[in-house]
This record gives structure tokens, C-alpha cells and sequence, in this order.
């Protein structure tokens, strides 16, 4: 949470509260505001989504239970939006509702506040998730700038989180499941085979002309998150030069542009999803096409072919 007296430079959170209790409303507002913070106030689903849309907010406190679309639904399309996905949401519900619990978890919230609310309790809640999605955010921004275009999804392919770029680059590639973008589906069916084994044809993502898309298993990263690396070739111009030129075939053209980009062997056999022997087996064949002896000759004569294309 913002603190109110950190002077006037310093940016306001906005908090997002849904429930259709005017007592409720009325209490959140003023807690929060108190602890400075904007409040946007949504009675319903239908309206938390409109306003949600037009401006984002830093956090979400959701009623569970509403008339129209639940709490439970409304999150659901939250998440559903690759500009919303990272929004904590904060689920409120009745003491006894014990299943609102599991219910509000698996739709997407990140923790739960039983009714009657003790606002100091729920601001101390609120200040904890806003820094772990703010520390969330700046890492995965970070990545992004570093060229490490990551993301995460459950065990049945749906997106948990990506890097900003990552995000735009799979808009043509993610597919709805339950409401929830979600990898491809021969990716899904890799999950669902135990995610065993490199993931080979089924890490090559639709993309637009001229960009090629291969997705690389990084490994669990928690008992439900599988971690995904996404590469991005947009050369396909330049692999098939090499491959016509020194007549390579196409995975050997891959190692070659990755060679000459200045990447170790360990490095490309990361990329390429590949065992750095495969990798070192690969460049012997290169070599002897080219008739070098070494990465230095290689990377000068692709150089010149290059740039007299």
C-alpha cells in the first residue's frame, strides 16, 4: 500500500472492490483510503470487468458470493486477460463458507479474508500481495529486456504467467481452455503424457510469416508449474540461404545462425532443446560442409555469404 505520507510524488495503489454490500463498501472504502489508496467501487461482475478494463488496478477485493456473475467468474475472466493476469485478487467470504475457499483459490485469487472484515488484518494482507506482484512484475519486465521471453502453465497447459513479451508473441498461439488461454494443445498432450522427454515437433508454435516460435521445457518449477522457455527466429530468410549455400539441412542451419550469433555450444544446445553432444555432433557435419576447421573461420565465411545475399 501507498503510504500517505511519502509526500506527493509518490503513486497511489488502486484498489478494485466488488460486493453489492453497501455496509461492506462503505467499510473497505474507508479503510483504504485511510491507508492511501484509490478505491474503484464494482457492485457486480458485469461492472468489475468494465471497470477493470478501462483502468487497471493494483489489486482486487472480491465478494464471493454476488447475484449475476460470482466472485468465482468474475476472477475467472480476470485472469482470462492477458493485461489483468498479474492482479492479486483477494477473495471475501463468510466465515463458515469453507469451500468459497477452494473455490476462490482455484479460480485464480491469491488469498481469502473471512467476513465480518477486520480491516487491519486485510490491509496487512493487501501490503504483502501488492509487493510480491510488484516484485513479480519488475523480475519478469526484467527478463524481457535480457531477451529471456519466459512463462509458466499448470499441468493441464494453462498459462499461470508470462513476460510481457512473451505475452504478445503467443496472442496467435494460445488456445481457451475453461476461459483460460492455454498452450497449444500438442504441448497439452506432452503435460499430460508426464512432460517426460524434450518436447521435440510439439514445441513449434504458430506464428506470423517470416518468425519462427519454438517453445523449450525448462522444467517444474513447483508441484503444479512447468516452466517454458520461448525462442524466437525471425531469420528463416537467413536459414534458408545456409541451408541452399552449404547444403544444410535445417536443424544444422539453427546451430549454425546460433554459432555465429556468438552462443556456446552449451548455450545453443539450451535454445534448441538439444544435448550439448548432439550439439558438437551438428558442428563437426557444419564444418566439414563449409570446409572449416574451427568457429572462427565458420562464423567468417557465413558472415560474407550473408552479407553478399
Amino acid at each position: 500500500m501507498s503510504d500517505p505520507k511519502a509526500g506527493p510524488g509518490r503513486e497511489r495503489d488502486i484498489v478494485l472492490v466488488v460486493d453489492d454490500s453497501p455496509d461492506t463498501l462503505r467499510l473497505l472504502t474507508d479503510a483504504i483510503e485511510q491507508g492511501g489508496s484509490t478505491v474503484l467501487v464494482a457492485l457486480d461482475g458485469e461492472q468489475a470487468l468494465g471497470i477493470a478494463q478501462a483502468i487497471t488496478p493494483d489489486i482486487v477485493l472480491m465478494d464471493a458470493i454476488m447475484p449475476g456473475m460470482d466472485g468465482f467468474e468474475t476472477t475467472r475472466r480476470l485472469k482470462a486477460d492477458p493485461t489483468l493476469r498479474h492482479v492479486p485478487v483477494i477473495f471475501m467470504t463468510g466465515l463458515a463458507d469453507t469451500e468459497h475457499v477452494v473455490q476462490g483459490l482455484e479460480a485464480g485469487g491469491v488469498d481469502y479474508v473471512a467476513k465480518p472484515i477486520v480491516p487491519d488484518e486485510l490491509l496487512a494482507r493487501m501490503r504483502v500481495h501488492l509487493a510480491n506482484a510488484r516484485a513479480a512484475q519488475n523480475t519478469r519486465a526484467a527478463l524481457d529486456t535480457a531477451g529471456r521471453f519466459l512463462l509458466a502453465s499448470n499441468g493441464a497447459g494453462v498459462i499461470l504467467w508470462a513476460t510481457p513479451q512473451a505475452t504478445r508473441l503467443l496472442a496467435g498461439a494460445a488456445e481457451p481452455v475453461d476461459g483460460r488461454p492455454a498452450l497449444p494443445a500438442p504441448v497439452r498432450a506432452w503435460l499430460e503424457a508426464g512432460a517426460t522427454g524434450p518436447l521435440g515437433a510439439a514445441g513449434d508454435l504458430p506464428s506470423e510469416a517470416g518468425m519462427r516460435l519454438q517453445l523449450s521445457a525448462l522444467g517444474k518449477v513447483a508441484e503444479d508449474e512447468h516452466l517454458f522457455r520461448l525462442t524466437v527466429d525471425d531469420t528463416a530468410g537467413e536459414e534458408a540461404l545456409l541451408r541452399q549455400h552449404f547444403g544444410l539441412t535445417a536443424r544444422e542451419a539453427d546451430v549454425l545462425l546460433w554459432l555465429v550469433r556468438g552462443k556456446s555450444n552449451r548455450d545453443i544446445a539450451a535454445i534448441l532443446d538439444l544435448s550439448p553432444r548432439t550439439v558438437n555432433k551438428h558442428l563437426e557435419v557444419v564444418f566439414a560442409k563449409l570446409g572449416v576447421e574451427n568457429r572462427a573461420s565458420a562464423t567468417f565465411l557465413v558472415m560474407k555469404t550473408l552479407s553478399e545475399s
